[in-house]
């Protein structure tokens, strides 16, 4: 049964930290942004943007141009501080592909076509089994890896367009995922929808952090006790610099 949503907001006001323009949106608007794009069947782009992603953004002009054609939602507590220090107020939600994916496939019409893309080998599919099962009204048209070679784009763009599907929900890390998002935008002429690591969550290769974990915004910190050596730069080394940044960004400004 899908979950009736308010109406898309006209406008949503944008946040500019590190040069991404992130949008100030609440879980509802959000939620009604994604649903409204799917339901106009005209090409979009949504993502989101953690501490990590402005670090990655302020050395990859491909990542910031890739961003500048998305729908950026702000995601975790880093971008919270940035905004309090940079426009006196933090965002009105905690967004994060985790979350919100679930709700958007929930909130649908019936019969939606969904595509997969992402994650190692076999983690798609296996995704694509838990979310057909969860979603059943949806027509999940197809799901495989993220780990093929630049020579395989078109082909893999011809199966997407083949399968009829709506929404791509595109699982390959940043700043991979936004890069394919924006140079196939075009080409696929549907709503993409970057996640993260969500394939992984949904196909139960690793665990969600406890609710209480994730209510007291340490999220982080699990996932970091998960995979400290993937992790540690990115969380702890990473995070500092990007807390320097927001300090000098409000300096100047």
């Amino acid at each position: 049964m899908t979950t009736p949503m308010p109406a898309p907001p006209a406008a949503v006001p944008a946040r500019e930290i590190g040069g991404i323009a992130v949008a100030a949106a609440s879980h509802d608007e959000a939620l009604a942004l994604m649903l409204a794009a799917v339901e106009r069947e005209a090409p979009a782009i949504f993502t989101f943007c953690n501490a990590h992603t402005v670090n990655l953004a302020r050395s990859s002009v491909p990542l910031r141009k890739a961003l500048r054609h998305a729908t950026v939602f702000n995601d975790g507590i880093g971008m919270d501080i940035a905004s309090k220090l940079l426009f006196g107020a933090p965002f009105p939600d905690n967004l994060n592909g985790t979350d919100l994916t679930p709700a958007l496939l929930g909130a649908l019409p019936e019969g939606i076509a969904v595509y997969l893309l992402g994650s190692p080998a076999g983690v798609a599919q296996d995704a694509q089994a838990v979310l057909a099962a969860r979603f059943p009204t949806l027509r999940f048209a197809g799901a495989e890896h993220g780990w093929f070679a630049e020579a395989d784009e078109p082909a893999i763009v011809e199966r997407i367009r083949q399968s009829g599907a709506q929404l791509l929900i595109v699982g390959m890390g940043q700043p991979r995922q936004e890069l394919w998002a924006a140079r196939h935008a075009a080409a696929l002429g549907i709503v993409q929808l970057c996640v993260g690591a969500y394939l992984d969550f949904a196909a139960d290769r690793f665990p969600r952090a406890p609710l209480w974990v994730r209510q007291a915004r340490l999220e982080w910190a699990f996932r970091l006790a998960q995979e400290p050596t993937r992790l540690a730069h990115r969380y702890l080394v990473g995070n500092a610099k990007f807390l320097i940044n927001v300090v000098l960004e409000r300096g100047r400004r």
